[in-house]
């Protein structure tokens, strides 16, 4: 690892930065103001991360100041999903960041004239020093992976200059490309090396600038982006414009800047409504582009300096062509549902469908690639489809501990096949395969072999959709569900009262997965939603979603901080521990989860054949939901929270905020901003009323 500082023999305007190729020039004379905002400037305050965000002319950028004991400072860019970090070392009292005024978009050149944009502002912390321990210029997924393990690639890092009350980091981009500028001046306080020391007053004060000279992407206006029928919910608006491009969508922010497939899909399946037809298309052409040659959806794009380390550890040297992931096993069953959804279902999309699915990619027809992706359904739905059996089923790919939306590691419980892509999607995706072929919207694409697989579809998705789900009910009879939730909730310290008394029945639910041997791992779980708004579930399959989604915790997923995602009430005591508060795929909410069962519950309650038993299932679970939802609106835009039980009631909890936590929570996420198309329906509503 280089020096963390080298003091200049030069001037700062005339710096030559010995450890990578970058001259910049000074702050001052290079920056200029970007004209009027585009969007309005949003500020988040989560936990102990303060958030704003900036989207004006070619800057997009989200400034998060971390206070308490570990101070950092990181802006976010979606421009090549690239990002500077400072990382303090830990003081010895908790600290607070203010920030005085607003973040102002710049955009400068460097010492080769080459245009750099990025943002100012002016930061205050309450603390006697700040020791910089490391500085990070880079892609945001260094960045992440610097927070996480405190590793950095060698060759990212560059060691600081300092020069009277200034902090100044720059470089390119390993492959010569323009780079990145973090610099600090101190208007309160004194510098010395790695070194800031507060005032009289206890203050330390300094102005910011940080810059980046990735590619800026084209984002959408407000009234390009939303119809009239979306949510006056102006923090939900104000992420989702940060994450909004012509290119793609951002997945979230800091943590997510660029494109991710499941997020995209999800999302663009409930904003749907709410969404302009452009913004519904750049969403479906992003993934579509995306595919790989036999027609697996992407997960995830390495893209700017990811992209070089990518090519450079592969031997191929310093490329920033984009590298594509495409680990994940369910995605590549949203991409059909959410197709027919808007071509098909959305009379918008419906008379833009032929157009669409006619535009080029790389001399592709984006109808073609659709076809692709259907074939590569149909193949991987083939062996279930002949031979219903539990090894049949769509697995993790070998070696792989994720595969599906719980992608941490421990978020299946060691399961091999998951209950929501095995259960609900399969089916789904062949159902809405067959769906587009009936249509005639894919003629123009297939090849004559394809004939015989199109024919196959709608009785591969009945045996799926019969066969798949039974796999994954359990039943826990009375006695046995009321012990384990009493010494769950003993542990847990929360009330067992409400639990018990819907343990009076037996407690049915589906187990989150299957393991490698095709025993089911018993955690309760929320991916209920997926079938809710993806299939067309007997009333049987009905009344378990129900219970599932509106017993309370923890015997069911309802507590007054949210709907959590997973309920390891009758796991083991091992299982238990890594499904904590504390885990990201544990006992915590995710807002989009929470909409995903909205979305879904007042899909189903829509039908006109339900039994009045089951619709009052229905309508009790939909009320209890959104009554939770309510309850938490404060973090709703937020990618997940956790939460405490004290004084009698349960709080939200920032996640993130402990130390105990194994990671943060994004401040704008993508799929946390579907409310403004999800919202809450009128009383006594649906069920044919």
């Amino acid at each position: 690892m280089p020096p963390l500082f080298r003091r200049p023999s030069l001037r700062l305007a005339a710096l030559a930065l010995t450890a990578a190729p970058l001259a910049l020039a000074a702050p001052s004379p290079a920056l200029a103001q970007e004209p009027a905002a585009q969007a309005p400037l949003h500020t988040v305050q989560e936990g102990l991360n303060l958030n704003t965000f900036v989207q004006q002319g070619p800057v997009a950028a989200h400034v998060l100041l971390r206070s308490g004991s570990d101070p950092r400072v990181i802006v976010a860019f979606p421009a090549g999903n690239s990002g500077v970090g400072l990382w303090f070392e830990k003081v010895p009292q908790a600290a607070e960041w203010t920030m005085t005024g607003q973040p102002q978009p710049v955009s400068g050149t460097d010492a080769q004239g080459r245009t750099l944009h990025g943002v100012t502002f002016r930061a205050e912390i309450r603390a006697s020093r700040l020791v910089v321990r490391q500085a990070v210029l880079s892609s945001i997924r260094v960045l992440r992976d610097y927070q996480a393990l405190g590793t950095a690639p060698a060759e990212v890092l560059v060691p600081g200059q300092t020069q009277a009350r200034t902090l100044l980091w720059a470089r390119d981009r390993l492959d010569g490309a323009p780079g990145y500028k973090l610099s600090l001046t101190a208007e309160q306080g004194t510098v010395s090396d790695n070194t800031i020391t507060a005032g009289p007053d206890g203050r330390i004060v300094f102005t910011v600038t940080a810059l980046t000279g990735e590619q800026p992407l084209t984002p959408f206006t407000p009234e390009t982006l939303l119809t009239d029928k979306a949510a006056a919910d102006p923090a939900a608006r104000a992420a989702l414009q940060f994450l909004s491009y012509h290119e793609k969508f951002m997945a979230g922010s800091w943590r997510f800047n660029t494109y991710f497939g499941r997020d995209t899909l999800m999302s663009v399946r409930m904003l749907m409504p709410a969404l302009q037809p452009e913004a519904v298309e750049t969403g479906l052409r992003a993934v579509l582009e995306r595919l790989s040659h036999d027609g697996n959806v992407a997960h995830e794009e390495d893209i700017g300096e990811f992209a070089v380390l990518d090519h450079m550890r592969a031997g191929q040297g310093k490329s920033d062509t984009p590298t594509f992931n495409y680990a994940m096993i369910d995605s590549s069953f949203m991409l059909a549902p959410v197709a027919q959804a808007w071509l098909l279902d959305d009379p918008r999309g419906k008379a833009r469908a032929a157009d669409f699915l006619a535009e080029q990619d790389q001399g592709r027809p984006l109808g073609q690639a659709l076809m692709t992706n259907i074939r590569f359904v149909a193949q991987q739905a083939q062996a279930f489809a002949k031979d219903p059996r539990w090894n049949n089923l769509i697995a993790l790919h070998p070696g792989m501990d994720v595969g599906q939306w719980r992608d941490s590691n421990d978020g299946l419980g060691g399961g091999r096949y998951p209950y929501d892509v095995n259960a609900i999607l399969v089916p789904a995706a062949l159902d809405a395969a067959d769906a587009l072929a009936r249509a005639g919207l894919l003629d123009a694409f297939t090849k004559p072999e394809d004939k015989a697989m199109l024919a196959q579809l709608s009785q591969m998705a009945k045996v799926w959709r019969e066969h798949a789900p039974v796999l994954f009910q359990q039943t826990v009879h009375p006695a046995a569900a009321q012990a384990a939730i009493a010494r769950y909730a003993k542990q847990e310290a929360v009330p067992a009262a409400p639990a018990l008394a819907a343990a009076q029945r037996p407690i049915r639910y589906h187990a989150i997965a299957l393991d490698a041997q095709g025993k089911p791992v018993p955690i309760v779980n929320s991916d209920e939603g997926f079938a809710l708004l993806y299939g067309r579930p007997t009333s049987d399959q009905l009344s378990i979603a129900a219970e599932t989604i509106g017993n309370a915790f923890p015997a069911g997923l309802m507590t007054g901080a949210g709907m959590v995602v997973a309920n390891p009430v009758f796991a083991s005591p091992e299982l238990q521990k890594t499904f904590s508060r504390n885990a990201y795929h544990g006992t915590v909410i995710w807002s989009w989860h929470q909409a995903l069962a909205a979305s879904g519950l007042a899909r189903q309650i829509a039908r006109t054949d339900l039994s009045p038993g089951v619709c009052r299932q229905l309508l009790a679970a939909q009320d209890s939901l959104w009554n939770a939802i309510a309850a938490s609106r404060s973090v709703q835009s937020s990618e997940l929270w956790s939460w405490n039980y004290e004084g009698g009631a349960y709080k939200v909890v920032p996640f993130g905020a402990s130390g105990a936590d194994v990671d943060e929570s994004n401040a704008a996420q993508l799929w946390s901003t579907v409310f403004l198309a999800v919202q809450r329906p009128a009383p006594a509503t649906g069920c044919g009323k």
